[in-house]
């Protein structure tokens, strides 16, 4: 894993991905436990139900074009914990992504300490890359500035897919060493 610089409100890439989505574990992580429930896990409350089955619809679709994996989260709190731990605990003990391929991608909203991170697979760093994962969240800012959560992630998710989709070309499966 890669470590990313974080400013108020951001973040940026890095995440380990492992088993199916459809797994459905449970991750430990220093801000709690937290069950993978879907696509979007809104544990801040702050996703309306509509934008919520909108970004899953969009996630499966991506899944089954490029075989990518994206998990959108909010947390009411991170406990003190640093966004990027909690980041990284909710992508491994999750297993976003597919195992070998590392394409997994998480999208971290912790709206009550206004910290925002995208974890990126190792699998997708090339097409996803910090700077493109900063963006990606310096542009979703002046919508949670605003008060406009479902906006702002809805956005963030249209980006994300834009770049993973960008590419056709999939990550190759990722050999272990002998």
């Amino acid at each position: 894993m890669r470590q990313i610089a974080s400013l108020l409100l951001l973040a940026a890439a890095s995440c380990h991905a492992a088993p199916a989505l459809s797994d459905r574990s449970v991750a430990h992580t220093p801000a709690g436990d937290f069950k993978l429930t879907g696509r979007v896990v809104d544990n801040a409350g702050i996703v309306l139900a509509s934008t919520k089955q909108q970004m899953t619809d969009r996630s499966e679709a991506l899944e089954m074009e490029t075989t990518d994996q994206l998990v959108l989260v909010t947390l009411p709190s991170l406990h003190g914990a640093r966004i990027e731990q909690v980041g990284l605990a909710l992508g491994r003990g999750w297993g976003v992504g597919r195992r070998n391929l590392d394409n997994g991608v998480l999208l971290l909203v912790a709206p009550n300490e206004q910290k925002v991170r995208i974890e990126v697979g190792y699998g997708l760093e090339a097409l996803l890359s910090d700077d493109r994962a900063g963006k990606i969240v310096r542009d979703m800012l002046p919508l949670f500035r605003t008060n406009k959560p479902n906006e702002a992630m809805s956005l963030g998710e249209n980006e994300i897919i834009s770049v993973l989709e960008s590419n056709k070309r999939r990550p190759q499966y990722l050999r272990k060493a002998a």
